[in-house]
């Protein structure tokens, strides 16, 4: 009993009853670290907190002193965008047209390889080609996307003006196409962590009743993953909002309504990057509209946001 206790006496006693307990050096230790990386993960979380926060401040605070020179309903019924002009112009819907047709040409193509990728990854690919192909995909989101953007414009688009003739220098369509590629590792790797969480007893009863494997991922798989799904979608969706190089380089910097993707359209990330150059007065009307654009696009992220979290808690399925 004196050996036990004395190699034990570190971490470990033995009571009367030859059951071995935790000394309190040993507990007070435990409760020492266990404090110490709460209050390290509280601050990282905290700090993200304050960061959004300092965002949020900052572009409310440069918006006011943009609304207070300009009305909210000319802000967002004009259709016209010209703020450098001698007669100034602040219609943001047609850069909010050209950033929702970026947007939804790179949705029509990530939405379905992504799901298509994600089924085979989840439901049919072996364990080596999973391991092979998802870090694959992970580094494609890695490439800059400088290096898209002149990928578009140099490469894609004269290849395309070979099909498409009236397809403009700048234009929408290529650009959507690229950054459709672009989030397609999101899509991917969200949609098939989401199919693989669901439980194997719910393909098992689905083969007993004879459906195939392909069924079985259309039928029941995508069903019972569907919040993480849509969620994949909204992610790929936010972040294709938010792409500045691509459409900076690729779609042009001529602000209009987006009504044909043949041509091209300044988006708000790529008006933000044409006015930050340096070539605007500080504090004057048309660099608080850098303000007033990135407000507007906070805002539009964060309703996708507010959506995927609305069809997250709705359809999750908790097994």
């Amino acid at each position: 009993m004196s050996t036990l206790a004395a190699t034990g006496a570190r971490s470990e006693t033995a009571n009367p009853y030859g059951r071995l307990v935790p000394s309190r050096a040993f507990l007070m230790r435990r409760a020492i670290i266990a404090r110490v990386v709460s209050f390290v993960l509280f601050l990282a979380a905290a700090l993200s907190v304050l960061v959004t926060a300092g965002i949020v401040f900052i572009l409310l605070q440069d918006s006011v002193l943009f609304f207070q020179q300009v009305s909210i309903i000319d802000f967002l019924t004009d259709t016209e965008w010209t703020p450098v002009f001698d007669n100034p112009r602040f219609g943001i819907m047609t850069l909010v047209s050209g950033t929702l047709m970026t947007s939804l040409i790179a949705l029509a193509v990530a939405m379905p390889a992504g799901t298509v990728l994600a089924i085979y990854l989840s439901e049919f690919a072996r364990t080596r080609v999973r391991e092979i192909v998802k870090p694959l995909l992970e580094l494609l989101a890695g490439v800059p996307t400088v290096a898209f953007g002149y990928f578009a414009l140099f490469f894609l688009t004269p290849l395309f003006k070979t099909f498409i003739p009236e397809l403009a220098g700048f234009n929408l369509l290529v650009p959507g196409i690229v950054m459709g590629v672009m989030v397609l590792p999101y899509i991917v790797s969200v949609a098939e962590d989401s199919m693989r969480a669901v439980p194997d007893t719910l393909r098992e009863g689905a083969y007993a009743l004879g459906f195939t494997r392909l069924q079985t991922a259309l039928r029941v798989v995508i069903p019972g993953a569907f919040s993480g799904v849509t969620a994949a979608y909204i992610l790929g969706m936010s972040r294709a909002v938010g792409e500045t190089m691509v459409v900076a380089i690729a779609a042009g910097q001529q602000a209009r309504l987006a009504y044909n993707p043949l041509e091209g359209a300044a988006t708000i990330t790529a008006y933000i990057v044409q006015i930050s150059l340096g070539d605007v007065p500080h504090n004057s009307l048309a660099y608080l509209t850098i303000f007033a654009a990135g407000l507007t696009l906070f805002i539009i992220t964060l309703i996708f946001n507010l959506v995927a979290f609305a069809l997250r808690k709705k359809y999750r399925e908790i097994y």
